[in-house]
C-alpha cells in the first residue's frame, strides 16, 4: 500500500511519524477546491511586568512565529522565528488581511502606548515590515479589526479603554498615517486602579478582591462591527460589565458617539466581565463570552434597527435619535463549566462560531478546557445553545485557539504551559480529539490563520489529493474573519480570477478526480 510520512519538526515537543493510506483527502465547498496551503502566525509574551495580568510560563526571547500547516494530518512545521522582544514586545492580538497577505499585530504595555506593526507575509513564512509601526493611542492594546471599506484599522486599548482608528492603504494594506480618530469611554477621567507592579491586582485572578479593583475602571476588550451594515461597533467592556453600542461613521472612519449600553448577562449581582462578541454567520444572533462569570450570553440582533441606523447615516441625518435604543436582546445565558467546577477558579478566553454555523466554541482558563455547544437551527429557540461537552486542551491556560481553513482542525495556544496543541474537529458532532501534534512555544497568546494562494500558472500537485465535495453546513472556508472571530472583520474576500476562471478550474479538477478514481480502481483490482 502506498503511504507517506511527515515528522513533526521545528519546535515540536517530540517527533512523530504520521502515515496515510494511498492519498490524503482535502475537502471542498460545493465543488470549489479548498486551498490546503496555509500558514499560522503565532505571537508570544516577552515581558510579563508590562502586562495587566500574570502569565506563568516562559518569557519569549523572540515574539513572532510562523508555521506551515498540513491538513492531511494536522501537523505543523516551523518556518520562521523573529521579533526582538524589546521592540515587538508582548504582541497579543493579530489580524490577517486576506486580500493583501498582510498581518497586523499589536503590543500590550500598561505603562506606555501600544504599537501596531504591519508585516507582508510571504508564502515561505518570511515577514517583511510594511513601514514603521504606528502608535496605538492607548495602553495595553488588545484588539484589531478592519472596517468594511478596507480603509481603516480599528484598535482597542484594554488598560485605558480607548478606541482608535488608523488609516490603511486599500492597495497595499500599509498604514497611510497615524491615528485619525480617538474615542475615550472614560471621557477623560484618570484610571482608579494601579498596575500590578505598583501595588495593583493581577487581572488573571478571579477572587473578590481582584474583581473589586479591576472593575473600578472601564476596560474595553474588543470592537466588532456589525456584519450587516458595518455601522454599529459593539464593544464589550470587561470592567463595567456592559456591551457598549457605538455609531461608527463609515465615511469618516470614526467612532462618533455611544448610542446605548446594556448588561452582558442576567444581572445576578455578580460580575460577568464581557470579553468577546461573535455573530452567527446566518442567523441574527450574537454570542458574548463573559470572562468572570464563565457564561455565554446569547443575544438576538435587531437587523431592522441596524438598517434604520445605516439609512439615517447615509442620508446625513442627526444620529442623536438613536441614543438609548439597543440592537441586542438577551435570550439565553449558559455556563461554560461543568456544574461542580468553581467559577472563581476559571476565566474564559475566546469565543468563536464555527464557520458552518453549527457550533460555538469557548476556551476555559483554569478548567483548562474547550467547551463546545451545538446551535439550535429550528423552532422559536433558533440560535440558542445546547452543550456538546468539555475537552481538555493538553496544557494550561488556553488563552486563544484557531480553526484551520478547512474547519476540521483546532489549534490551541496553552499560554502557561508553553505549548500549542492540535485537535481534529468532528464536523458532525462538534467533538474534538487530540491529534498527538504538540509544539513548544514560550507563552503563546494568539494563533492567526493565514491562508496563502498559489499563482494561476503554477502547476498543482494532484497525485496525492482526492477532492471530496461537502456541503456548506459541513464546511465554510476561512475568509476575512481569519480570526473566525470574536475577532471578525467585515472585509470581503475578493475573487480576483472571476467566475470564468473558477469554472475552468472546477472543470479541470473534475477531470483530475475522474482520472484518480480510475487509478484507485486499478489499484484495488490489482490487490495492492
Amino acid at each position: 500500500m502506498m503511504s507517506f510520512s511527515r515528522a513533526n519538526s521545528g519546535s515540536s515537543s517530540g517527533s512523530q511519524t504520521v502515515s496515510s493510506s494511498v492519498m490524503a483527502v482535502t475537502p471542498t465547498l460545493d465543488g470549489e477546491l479548498v486551498n490546503d496551503d496555509q500558514l499560522f502566525f503565532v505571537t508570544s509574551y516577552s515581558d510579563f511586568e508590562k502586562l495587566a495580568h500574570g502569565p506563568r510560563g516562559t518569557e519569549a526571547s523572540h515574539s513572532l512565529y510562523v508555521y506551515r500547516f498540513y491538513p492531511s494530518d494536522g501537523s505543523m512545521v516551523l518556518l520562521n522565528i523573529q521579533g526582538d522582544p524589546k521592540v515587538v514586545m508582548n504582541p497579543a492580538f493579530s489580524r490577517y488581511h486576506p486580500d493583501k497577505k498582510v498581518v497586523y499585530t499589536c503590543t500590550e504595555d500598561i505603562e506606555e502606548n501600544g504599537r501596531i506593526f504591519a508585516y507582508k507575509l510571504e508564502d515561505n513564512g518570511a515577514l517583511t515590515p510594511l513601514g514603521e509601526p504606528v502608535d496605538a493611542g492607548g495602553t495595553s492594546t488588545c484588539y484589531l479589526t478592519i472596517d468594511r471599506a478596507q480603509k481603516n484599522l480599528l484598535a482597542v486599548n484594554y488598560w485605558d479603554s480607548t478606541l482608535v482608528t488608523i488609516p490603511i492603504s486599500k492597495e497595499t494594506g500599509a498604514f497611510t498615517g497615524p491615528i485619525k480618530s480617538k474615542y475615550d469611554p472614560k471621557q477623560g477621567k484618570s484610571m482608579v486602579a494601579a498596575a500590578k507592579k505598583n501595588g495593583g491586582v493581577n487581572h488573571s485572578h478571579n477572587d473578590e478582591s481582584t474583581i473589586k479593583m479591576r472593575q473600578a475602571d472601564p476596560h474595553s476588550h474588543a470592537l466588532v462591527l456589525d456584519p450587516y451594515v458595518g455601522t454599529v461597533a459593539y464593544v464589550p467592556d470587561l470592567g463595567k460589565d456592559l456591551i457598549r453600542e457605538f455609531y461608527y461613521d463609515r465615511d469618516g472612519g470614526a467612532i462618533q458617539m455611544e448610542m446605548n449600553y446594556m448588561p452582558s448577562g442576567l444581572c445576578s449581582g455578580k460580575p460577568d466581565g464581557p470579553r468577546y462578541i461573535h455573530f452567527h454567520p446566518r442567523y441574527p444572533i450574537a454570542y458574548v463570552v463573559n470572562e468572570l462569570s464563565s457564561t455565554i450570553a446569547v443575544f438576538e440582533v435587531d437587523r431592522h434597527l441596524l438598517k434604520e441606523i445605516s439609512d439615517a447615516a447615509k442620508a446625513g441625518e442627526n444620529m442623536d435619535r438613536f441614543k438609548g435604543r439597543t440592537t441586542l436582546r438577551l435570550i439565553q445565558s449558559i455556563t461554560t463549566l461543568p456544574s461542580a467546577f468553581p467559577t472563581q477558579m476559571n476565566t474564559c478566553g475566546r469565543i468563536c462560531v464555527h464557520k458552518s454555523g453549527r457550533f460555538v466554541v469557548v476556551s476555559n482558563r483554569g478548567h483548562q478546557s474547550i467547551a463546545i455547544y451545538k446551535v439550535k437551527h429550528k423552532g422559536p429557540k433558533r440560535g440558542e445553545l445546547s452543550t456538546v461537552g468539555y475537552f481538555h486542551t493538553r496544557g494550561e491556560t488556553p488563552r486563544h485557539y484557531q480553526f484551520d481553513a478547512t474547519g476540521q482542525y483546532l489549534i490551541v495556544a496553552n499560554q502557561d504551559s508553553d505549548s500549542i496543541a492540535v485537535f481534529s474537529f468532528n464536523l458532525g458532532t462538534g467533538e474534538i480529539k487530540y491529534t498527538g501534534n504538540e509544539y513548544r512555544v514560550p507563552s503563546p497568546n494568539f494563533v492567526c490563520n493565514c491562508p496563502t494562494y498559489q499563482d494561476d500558472d503554477e502547476e498543482e500537485e494532484v497525485a496525492e489529493t482526492v477532492q471530496v465535495p461537502v456541503s456548506k453546513d459541513q464546511l465554510v472556508r476561512q475568509g476575512s474573519d481569519s480570526d473566525c472571530e470574536s475577532e471578525s472583520s467585515t472585509v470581503p474576500v475578493q475573487d480576483k480570477n472571476g467566475n470564468k476562471d473558477l469554472q475552468a478550474k472546477l472543470a479541470k479538477a473534475n477531470e483530475e478526480i475522474a482520472e484518480l478514481k480510475k487509478r484507485l480502481e486499478m489499484i484495488t483490482t490489482a490487490g495492492v
